[in-house]
């Protein structure tokens, strides 16, 4: 599976994105996406993920209750709604794809990677 992230963007301390992960080949469904991000000098970080089934995704602590991660297997997207955006929230953002595990926190866990889209938080 090829993977697309867009979406980002600059805004103020307070408001709000929304991220797109665009997937092109077969089988969607049945994988995991996992939104990572990463500033310079710094590892690359578990943000959130998806598994086939929605109700039990799960999110780093920085970002619970701000941030909500979705997906429309019909249009072979998963999305990362993120709200009242911090200035520590600035990263480049990277969807990854993994059908061997479902909840995994671990980029190594994950196969497939988008290209990466700029956060950028003003305060």
């Amino acid at each position: 599976v090829q993977l697309q992230a867009s979406g980002g963007g600059l805004v103020q301390a307070g408001g709000s994105l929304r991220l797109s992960c665009e997937a092109s080949g077969r089988a969607f469904s049945s994988y995991a996406i996992g939104w990572f991000r990463q500033v310079p000098g710094k590892e690359r970080e578990f943000v959130a993920v998806i598994p086939w089934n929605p109700n039990v995704a799960r999110y780093a602590d920085a970002v619970k209750g701000r941030f909500t991660i979705s997906r429309d297997d019909a249009k072979n997207a998963v999305y990362l709604t993120m709200n009242n955006l911090k200035p520590e929230d600035t990263a480049v953002y990277y969807c990854a794809g993994t059908r061997r595990t479902i909840r995994s926190t671990i980029t190594s866990d994950y196969d497939y990677w988008g290209q990466g889209t700029q956060v950028t938080v003003s305060s």
